[in-house]
This record gives C-alpha cells, structure tokens and sequence, in this order.
C-alpha cells in the first residue's frame, strides 16, 4: 500500500501544501508524479490531467458567476443597511439589556452566515462588509470574538453539507452526488442531505459548546479606531429599492432551485441587480470582474483538483488501493470508518477547501466503502464528512479565513490560535465522532 501510485500521490499533495506551497500547484505536481509513478508516460498522464480539468468547469463557473452576484448585492446598499440596523439596535438597547443584546448579536451572525450559503448566495462576501463595523459592539460587550468566529464558521460550513440549495446545491447535488456516481454509488439526490444530517448534528453540538462552556467568559480588547469603518457606512437605499433587491434576491433562488442550475441563478440575480441599480454597462463589467477575482482561486482549486482526480483515476492505482485497504481493514466497519474519516480530515487539511477534495476522496472511499459493506447512506456520510472535516479548521480554507479577515481588522484577532484552533476542536473533533456514528447506523 505504502508504494500505491495514489497514496504516494496523496502524501506529496498534502506536505506541498502544508509547506504552504499553492494548492492548484501542489495538485499539478502531484497529479504529474502520481501518474509518472504508475508507469503512465508524461503524455499520457498530462491527457488524463487534462480530461479531469474540464469536470470542474461547471463549478468553476459557479463560483464566478457566484461572487459577481455577490458584490453586485454588496454594492447594492443591502449589506451596509443590515449593518448599520444592527449597530443602532444595540446602541439603543445595550445599557438596558446586555445579555439580551449579546445573544441577538450572536443570532444576527448565525442567520447571516447561514444566508450566505443558500438564501442570499454571496459566501464570505459578507464578512470584511458586516463584521468591521461590528467590532466596537463586540468589545462594548465585552465578547470573546473566538465565539463570532465559530459563529460564522458553523453557518458557512453545516449550511453547504446539509441543506442542497446555493452552495449547497454546489457541495450536494453538483459535486457530491457527482462524483459518488461517477465511482460506481447510484443514489437519489434527495436522500443526501439525509445521508448528512447526523455529521451536521455534530457541528450543531460544537457551536453549543462554543458558545456556552468554551468562550462564554468575558474577554476584554483594546478600543483601537477602525479606519476601514467609515467606507463602509453608507447611505441606506429607499425602501423601495430594498424591496426590488430583496424580490430580485429571491428570484435568482427561484430560478436556481427551478432550474436546478446555481448558474442561471446566480447570472438571472446579477443582471436583475445591475438592471434595477441603474448601473451602467461599463461599471456593470468592472463589477462583473470583481466577483470574479473574489472567487477565481476556489474556481481553480476545484479544477486542478478534477484533473487531479483524473490522473488517479489513470493510474489503475484506485483498485489496488481498495483491495490492499480491505486486507488490512478486514470486516471491521468501525475501525475503518474510522480510518477513512480520518484520512479525510488529513487531505482537507492540506488543500483548504471541502469541495476541492470530493473528486479526490470519492474516487478513493466509493469502491472501498463498498467493498467493505457499508450502505449507500453509510457511505455518502463518510465522503460527505470527510470533505467537510478539514474545511473548518484548516489555516489554508476560506471558511477560517474568511472570519479571520473581519475579526482582525484592527489588529487584535490571531488566524491560528482565534480562529483555527476553536474551530478545529469545535467542529472538527464532533464531525470526527458524528460522522463515524453516521457511518455505522445508517
């Protein structure tokens, strides 16, 4: 097994990136290494690269499509004006209510965070527009802001693993359910979020923990002036205009949910925006690139990890894997569940990003997971957790990057020790346990 093309491959990937190497260059090389590994020759191997790279078009284009709608409703007043309620809400109670402020606060940021994910498609957008201006309440009331960080974490990673609309269309129905048939599992897609539930319990439990027992005591910060707040207080739209945007807000989910297509979607929202803005086709263009620079590093992560898969696929090496993996496993569902479980929050440490691992993991855990008796439920659970384990406590993924960008804007919030350790051991930890009871029950 320790000579196995994909293993090797796998290893090689993983100690790139966590030498901080680029992750679409740590899969190229990988992929290359991997294939010249099995015997492929460099042509064939750069075919296969090749052949893989365009199943992760679709997505790629997703996400593109995804962040112009994203700073089109950013640019819209929409965020700043949600924003800026909050702040004069806690202003006007805060003397009087403390507790109850805090937990608004809280609930505010959960419902934010979860709505990036489906209802208002606009992921970590959000964060540098709502956060900033936050922080001075949060240091009125004295929060620890390693709470805001899970917070936001939760709401970005369980809304994607669960709930098969906007992101999760992606994660769910686009990616997941792609690639699990691709390696040989037919499943309905409705019966995936049922598949994830349990795991999705597990970050439900984590948030409880932070929120109650972990982080509840006060934390004190320094008051520093925030220069980046006054860009971002602007004058709210008319009620009117928040109405159209709203109307066209969920008539972009409408359309993505009718016609099953994140990009229809997601391009009917952004040109009802630009439209109902008045912003001219120039500006509407300048807009358009953006979105696109804001999500084009995950559009080519999820790319070269296509074409990462294809080479594994190539190698011949998937087989020998499973059969070896089998003989050493035995018919020990536990232990194996809880092998491959973690195997799978080792890959999505290394690459950062839960929805660049699925080509990966699924071409790998599918035949295995078969061959070793688990269901088709079971066995959607342990691809699903698996992509999903890393995403929350890994330095590299967007969804701790992403808080980390808000909470430290004025200097006083560590990416490692405020937002990566709180949620690798928050949520990493109980989608390690909950995953493993998912893959046994189901």
């Amino acid at each position: 097994m320790i000579s196995n093309p994909v293993v090797l491959s796998v290893c090689l990937m993983l100690l790139l990136s966590l030498l901080r190497v680029n992750v679409v260059l740590a899969l190229s090389i990988s992929s290359i290494v991997g294939g010249l590994l099995s015997n492929l020759s460099l042509a064939e191997t750069i075919s296969a690269f090749e052949t893989g790279l365009g199943d992760g078009a679709n997505i790629a284009l997703s996400y593109a499509l995804l962040g112009a709608f994203a700073v089109a409703i950013a640019r819209s007043g929409l965020t700043d004006m949600i924003a800026n309620k909050i702040i004069r809400l806690v202003n006007l109670h805060k003397a009087q209510h403390l507790s109850l402020v805090k937990w608004m606060m809280l609930s505010a940021i959960i419902l934010m965070a979860v709505s990036s994910q489906n209802l208002v498609p606009v992921h970590i957008a959000f964060i540098p527009i709502l956060i900033p201006p936050l922080l001075a309440v949060f240091d009125q009331l004295n929060m620890d802001r390693r709470i805001i960080a899970c917070c936001i974490t939760f709401g970005l990673v369980t809304t994607y693993m669960w709930l098969p609309y906007g992101f999760g269309s992606i994660f769910l129905n686009q990616l997941l359910h792609a690639n699990i048939s691709s390696a040989g599992l037919l499943i309905e897609k409705s019966q995936l979020p049922v598949a994830m539930t349990i795991p999705a319990l597990g970050m439900i439990l984590g948030l409880l923990t932070a929120i109650f027992v972990s982080y509840r005591k006060p934390r004190t910060y320094k008051t520093v002036t925030n220069t980046k707040e006054s860009s971002l207080c602007v004058v709210a739209p008319s009620a009117i205009r928040v109405w159209v945007n709203v109307i066209i807000i969920f008539s972009a989910l409408a359309v993505n949910v009718y016609t099953e297509s994140i990009i229809m979607g997601a391009l009917t929202g952004f040109l009802l925006l630009t439209t109902a803005s008045g912003i001219k086709p120039q500006n509407s263009q300048d807009l358009f690139i953006e979105g696109v620079k804001l999500m084009a590093l995950i559009g080519f992560i999820m790319i070269a990890a296509n074409g990462f898969a294809g080479v594994m696929k190539a190698t011949g090496g998937v087989p020998d894997l499973v059969n070896n993996a089998q003989a050493i496993l035995g018919d020990n569902k536990a232990f194996a569940a809880a092998m491959l479980l973690l195997m799978g929050l080792l890959i999505t440490m290394g690459i950062g990003s839960s929805f660049s691992t699925i080509p990966i993991i699924a071409a790998i855990y599918v035949p295995l997971a078969l061959s070793l008796g688990f269901s088709e439920l079971a066995t959607v659970a342990l691809v699903g957790t698996s992509a999903a384990l890393g995403d929350a406590g890994s330095p590299a993924s967007d969804s701790t990057l992403g808080p980390t960008a808000g909470l430290n804007s004025d200097g006083q919030h560590d990416h490692i020790w405020d937002t990566v350790v709180p949620t690798f051991l928050h949520f990493n930890l109980p989608l390690l346990v909950f995953g493993w009871i998912a893959a046994i029950v189901l």
